[in-house]
């Protein structure tokens, strides 16, 4: 349907028009009563009825006319653009409750590794927790929230999430042993706001001998790791040049110096650093932004750049109780995540994936057990995957299959220091017993320093 506009009292219009123009009105340019929405129109209110001259022309329409004029309207009205830095306290409100589901789901799950279960159930019940606790929270506001990392259980020799398919009937009989060590990783998003958590429970609870040496390890590396990757001076007092001169002074840690820490904490209890342990700078809506920190780097691998305030990075820590060092495993790769890259698939398959893909997870890592039909999404991938437009995470184990303990902690950089937003629960170290313990005076001082201001307050 199509509607005509009716003219506005006070407006010209037909024979107004017309002796108007004779009255000698410019050619071509029509004055209207109404809003100076476009250069086209001018405003003249005058009791409803409007009546200017040739000279009152010429004096109002440069002025409706301008340039400058009209970008000042359209400026006035232009929204502005969102800051979703950490200087907006919404970004740190949202990264927030992220966290707080994914802490919550990964307790839930945590209980659920006992001897005997399958680790596709727990999966599949990990993702089902994870929505049922995104849907509460911001109801009924336009912002998209949802997994960030699906729900994944990796044994004991395993390093990258593991999440089996239903349809693949060997790795779905897959189950826990009693005494393995099993990371638990997922994660929440709100407004493209991910956070990222994983844990090691032991099947059984019983943490002795060399299964102690690991978790002690892994839990003091990753403490270690926190604080050497703080940018120097932040926890400085005084005056604003006071603390400038006191981050100047300080040099920061590089990746091969904090490397080499971790690698001796490690050593304390006969344990190495999981080769090629990955550290990166989130972003919103990309897990694997800019900069990353890669610890025990293989050959021709490196990392690039370290974290700085107002930034938030997502802080893995890998130990073997082996050599660390990590081969593919011949399980199929299930895990994926879509890129920025652009490329033209052939098959209707492959393209109703990738709609699939873009519509549910975003550039969110998923399963493909998460997809509407498995089996569907097994062939779809594939071109995908060829094409670089979605990336595959190969499954990643111990080289010489022995026990592997994993921690994952998302945290923010701010002035005040460094804030965990989402991490495991701290390690109850009254019920890890070892026979090692750290000796080394400068593992200690560090181990010893305050995370943030807060912390620094405390201990004082």
């Amino acid at each position: 349907m199509c509607l005509q506009r009716r003219p506005r009292s006070g407006a010209l219009c037909g024979d107004s028009r017309r002796a108007a123009l004779r009255r000698g009105s410019p050619r071509g340019r029509v004055i209207v009563d109404g809003p100076p929405t476009t250069p086209r129109f001018a405003a003249a209110h005058n009791s409803g009825r409007t009546k200017l001259s040739t000279q009152q022309h010429q004096s109002t329409l440069p002025q409706v006319l301008s340039p400058e004029n009209t970008s000042t309207k359209m400026a006035s009205t232009e929204e502005k653009p969102v800051d979703y830095t950490l200087a907006n306290p919404d970004t740190l409100t949202k990264y927030k409750t992220a966290a707080t589901i994914s802490e919550k789901v990964l307790k839930t799950v945590s209980g659920w590794c006992t001897e005997g279960a399958k680790v596709v159930e727990l999966c599949q019940k990990g993702d089902k927790l994870l929505e049922e606790e995104i849907a509460k929270v911001y109801k009924g506001k336009k912002v998209t929230k949802g997994i960030s990392h699906p729900c994944t259980v990796s044994p004991s020799a395993y390093i990258t999430p593991y999440t089996p398919l239903v349809s693949d009937e060997e790795e779905a009989k897959t189950t826990l042993k009693a005494g393995e060590p099993v990371k638990i990783q997922l994660g929440a998003q709100v407004d493209g706001f991910g956070t990222i958590v994983c844990d090691t429970v032991i099947v059984g609870g019983e943490v002795t001998g060399r299964t102690a040496d690991l978790q002690l390890a892994t839990y003091y590396a990753q403490e270690l790791m926190l604080r050497t990757m703080m940018p120097p001076g932040l926890l400085a007092t005084g005056t604003e040049e006071e603390k400038k001169k006191a981050a100047a002074s300080t040099k920061p840690y590089t990746q091969a110096r904090i490397t080499d820490l971790l690698q001796k904490l490690a050593k304390t209890y006969d344990c190495n650093l999981v080769e090629n342990t990955t550290i990166w700078k989130f972003d919103r809506n990309n897990i694997e932004s800019d900069k990353k920190i890669i610890l025990a780097p293989g050959d021709g691998v490196r990392g690039d750049g370290m974290p700085e305030v107002g930034e938030v990075w997502g802080v893995e820590m890998g130990v073997s109780t082996g050599n660390g060092k990590v081969k593919t495993f011949p399980n199929r790769a299930t895990l994926h995540r879509k890129t920025d890259n652009t490329y033209g698939l052939k098959r209707p398959s492959s393209r109703a994936t990738l709609s699939e893909v873009k519509n549910k997870f975003g550039t969110f890592p998923f399963s493909l057990r998460q997809l509407d039909d498995e089996r569907a999404g097994k062939v779809g991938i594939v071109e995908c995957v060829r094409g670089n437009i979605v990336r595959q995470y190969e499954v990643i184990g111990s080289a010489d299959t022995e026990p592997v303990s994993r921690l994952f902690t998302t945290v923010a950089i701010t002035k005040n220091g460094l804030t965990r937003l989402g991490g495991p629960p701290a390690l109850d170290l009254e019920k890890v017993k070892s026979d090692k313990k750290i000796q080394d005076q400068e593992l200690l001082d560090i181990l010893a320093l305050p995370l943030n201001k807060k912390e620094k307050k405390a201990a004082a």
